[in-house]
C-alpha cells in the first residue's frame, strides 16, 4: 500500500534556488484554498494571507533579514503569513499549520518553498523583520507576521529523505519513556 501523504513528505525540501517560471494562477488559488481549509483553534481562521509577485517587493522583502531571507528575491511568488493574537491565542499555532498546508501542496504541485521565519527575528540591530515588513507591504498593527513562504519551480534537485535517517531515539513509548527519565534524566 503506497501513503501518499508519508510519500509526499519524505520528497518535500526546503528550495531556496528558483527558476524564472511563474507560477500559474490556478495553483496559486489551490496554495490559497488548502491554507483555507488549515484547521484553527476554536475555529478563528485568524489567520491571514498576502502574496506578493512583484519582482522589485520580492527583492525588498529579501532584505528582510542579515541572513536566510535573500533567496526570497529569486523565488516567483512569497506567501507572507500573518493572524490577528487578538482573535486566538493559537495564532502561532494555526499559522504554523497553514503554513505546512502550503508547503505540502506546493510540493504535491510540482512547486518548491522554504519558510523564512519572521517572528522574532531582526533586519539589524535596531529594527525587527516584522516591523520592516509591516511597513513594506502596509499591514495593519493589529495582525502579526509569523512567516514569509517563497515559492517556485525548484532550480535543483534533492533525494528525497530515507525512513532509516529517522531518529528513533526522539520517539518515546510510554513506558520506555518513563523508564528513561528515571535511569537517564532524559
Amino acid at each position: 500500500m503506497v501513503n501518499f501523504l508519508y510519500e509526499l513528505i519524505k520528497r518535500r525540501r526546503s528550495i531556496r534556488r528558483f527558476t524564472e517560471q511563474p507560477v500559474e494562477q490556478e495553483k496559486i488559488d489551490m496554495l490559497m484554498q488548502t491554507a483555507l481549509l488549515a484547521p484553527t483553534s476554536k475555529n478563528t481562521t485568524a489567520w491571514h494571507f498576502v502574496l506578493v509577485e512583484d519582482k522589485e517587493m520580492l527583492a525588498k522583502l529579501s532584505e528582510s533579514r542579515d541572513h536566510g531571507s535573500q533567496f526570497a528575491s529569486g523565488a516567483a511568488l512569497v506567501i507572507v503569513v500573518l493572524a490577528d493574537a487578538a482573535q486566538s491565542g493559537a495564532w502561532i499555532e494555526d499559522a504554523s499549520i497553514a503554513s505546512s498546508y502550503i508547503q505540502l501542496q506546493a510540493e504535491q504541485l510540482g512547486l518548491g518553498s522554504c519558510w523564512i521565519q519572521v517572528r522574532e527575528r531582526m533586519k539589524n540591530d535596531t529594527q525587527s523583520t516584522e516591523d520592516y515588513i509591516r511597513t513594506l507591504l502596509n499591514i495593519p498593527k493589529n495582525l502579526n507576521i509569523l512567516n514569509m513562504i517563497a515559492l517556485g519551480y525548484s532550480a535543483s534537485t534533492t533525494d528525497p529523505e530515507k525512513a532509516t535517517q529517522i531518529i528513533e531515539e526522539k520517539v518515546h513509548k510510554k513506558n520506555l519513556l518513563i523508564d528513561r527519565f528515571h535511569k537517564e534524566k532524559f
